[in-house]
């Protein structure tokens, strides 16, 4: 923890955050649980009773107050005739009513907490018709839901920014199994609730188990300022690449003087460089288009909302609010860069900043989500790079190989626990863990060196205020003492949405390229549904596809279909059902130089 981590400076007689989370309670959720289909239990709205106790031993108590913040549930006025979904996933869905029905912004995770949520809304606001959707930004708990609020082939518009569905297939389908994997220990949602296990994640409590789904846009957001009117309202956009996300938008309601910042400033610090994996944000052009805010909605805006958390009243109130916000991504970006241009490496840089006073004691600023240490290396990472400048850097051992190099330095296996003993004694949690990492991977059949490095895990996620930390950690801790964990969501519901190009893109991330090596073929598919033919040619192990007049390409095999077959197809459909001329036999070789994907892979053990 750096000094800005100090709890000393915080006013935790400051009620005002509860006071603003609390208003608009229009109604609680109308039921306890929201199930699936088949019954499985997706939301608990229960989960989250035991924050109305005092903090724990076995939490930070500035993470316990932000968690008791979000665990406020139901259905929220924020403004004339625009509300809120809060408490039913780990983000906020808002809906703003028009001249007919009402606009859906961003349905959530999964279907079924959209679904629940648009129910209670329309349970006190009458059964208005969903008559527009809008997805401020590429992140799963953004669009996921969308099936709970429209049916598939609806002809509800669906707003996004531009190249929303590059970056939203590219996080979630082609690296999508990394992702939700590491999202699982990044979430906490295999933890139990409680004051020892999962207390939320900073933005909320925890991500829905339901189904994600997805729909590509058919309004694209291309530019700010620019406007669009759905069921009557009037949206004016400011578009914010590379900010929170690669594909963002704020956009500002003029008629309600109402200004949604998506997740661009919410009540926390927010990441860099999310601990699940992501490609790294900019810092620099996030706090500017947060000045650009300022600038042109901050003065005509009476109230602040976002996909996250609870809003803030007054044009003062939300104008410091964002001012705050972009000073925090500013200083972080700038002094990284000038301690950098003295030869500090990231590690290092993350031991040495301080926020300033005004910021580190806001309670918006604080570190619930990110935390300064890791998004200071992520700065670094996003200029320099992996390599830290040091030559012994450049060809490292792997881990288990490191490890047992390590643990033989140190006198042995019992050595190095003895150590780790005496620096958990000491109150060093951190070297303790790092010697205890290497004796996991030395000896992963060792019990005493897993249990160890379990008990250093939950004592450092106990003390963290960074809730994707403490969840990190407590997720380590129950892998070491439990094993493997399934993935409990998958993104395959979202497959259908995805373009023939993304599929066949997906396709060749799996090809198992030394198992390919030898194969040489060329195929033509001709889907009849797009008026379309593409040819997939695989060579050197690699899997290439570009559309074809299919006249000048003399193939293997020549495939008839729809995009519907081609997806049965990758399902376990027979190839045999396809209309096809050629060897069918290169289909099955296709196929049997595809890697299956491991949702399940262990993170902190060998």
């Amino acid at each position: 923890m750096t000094r800005s981590d100090s709890l000393d400076a915080l006013d935790f007689t400051d009620t005002t955050d509860f006071e603003d989370a609390d208003r608009g309670l229009v109604a609680p959720p109308a039921t306890s649980t929201v199930t699936a289909a088949d019954g499985r239990v997706v939301w608990d709205f229960g989960a989250t009773d035991f924050l109305d106790g005092d903090c724990p031993d076995t939490a930070n108590r500035s993470l316990w107050r932000q968690s008791r913040l979000c665990a406020r549930a139901g259905l929220f006025e924020v403004t004339d005739a625009v509300y809120q979904i809060r408490g039913f996933d780990l983000s906020n869905m808002t809906l703003i009513e028009g001249a007919t029905g009402v606009i859906v912004v961003d349905p959530l995770v999964s279907a079924e907490c959209a679904a629940a949520g648009l129910a209670l809304y329309r349970s006190q606001r009458g059964e208005r018709p969903v008559t527009g959707v809008i997805f401020t930004h590429s992140h799963i708990d953004h669009f996921g839901g969308i099936l709970g609020v429209t049916e598939p082939g609806s002809d509800v518009p669906v707003v996004a920014p531009a190249e929303f569905m590059e970056h939203s297939v590219a996080e979630n389908v082609y690296a999508g199994t990394a992702m939700l994997r590491r999202g699982i220990y990044h979430t906490g949602a295999e933890l139990e609730p409680g004051p020892a296990g999962l207390i939320g994640v900073g933005l909320g409590f925890t991500a829905s188990k339901g189904t994600p789904s997805l729909r590509p846009a058919t309004v694209e957001v291309s530019r700010t300022g620019q406007e669009e009117t759905l069921d009557g309202v009037l949206f004016r956009f400011q578009l914010t690449p590379d900010t929170e996300a690669p594909s963002e938008m704020n956009f500002h309601l003029p008629e309600r003087r109402a200004l949604c910042m998506a997740e661009n400033a919410t009540h926390t610090l927010h990441n860099i460089l999310t601990l699940r994996g992501a490609v790294v944000r900019d810092a620099r052009i996030w706090s500017r288009y947060l000045t650009e805010a300022i600038d042109v909605y901050a003065g005509e805006s009476d109230v602040l909302f976002a996909s996250h958390h609870w809003p803030t009243w007054g044009t003062e109130r939300l104008t410091r609010f964002l001012s705050e916000q972009r000073d925090l991504y500013g200083y972080l970006h700038d002094q990284t860069l000038r301690l950098a241009n003295q030869g500090h490496t990231g590690i290092e840089i993350a031991e040495t900043i301080e926020l300033p006073p005004a910021l580190a004691r806001a309670w918006h600023a604080r570190g619930y989500y990110g935390s300064v240490s890791h998004n200071v290396k992520a700065i670094y990472q996003r200029y320099m790079g992996w390599y830290d400048g040091h030559p012994s850097s450049l060809w490292e051992h792997p881990p288990t190989a490191s490890a047992r190099r390590y643990v033989d330095c140190m006198g042995g296996p019992d050595a190095v626990l003895a150590k780790a003993r005496q620096y958990m004694d000491e109150g060093d949690l951190r070297f303790a863990a790092q010697i205890l990492k290497h004796a996991v991977f030395a000896s992963p059949d060792s019990a005493d060196a897993k249990e160890l490095l379990a008990q250093t895990f939950e004592r450092l996620g106990h003390g963290a205020e960074c809730g994707t930390w403490r969840n990190n950690y407590l997720m380590g801790a129950q892998e070491l003492r439990g094993g493997v964990s399934a993935t409990p969501i998958s993104a395959g519901s979202m497959a259908g949405a995805l373009s023939v190009d993304q599929v066949f893109d997906s396709l060749a991330i799996r090809v198992n390229g030394p198992k390919a090596w030898d194969e040489d073929f060329t195929t033509l598919w001709h889907f009849t549904d797009l008026d379309r033919t593409y040819r997939v040619a695989l060579h050197n192990g690699v899997l290439t596809h570009a559309v074809t007049d299919g006249r000048t390409t003399r193939p293997d095999l020549s495939l008839t279909l729809t995009k519907d077959r081609l997806m049965a197809l990758l399902a376990g459909g027979r190839a045999e059902d396809i209309e096809h001329d050629g060897d069918l036999t290169v289909l099955h070789r296709l196929m049997d130089v595809l890697d299956p994907t491991d949702p399940a892979f262990a993170i902190v053990t060998p």
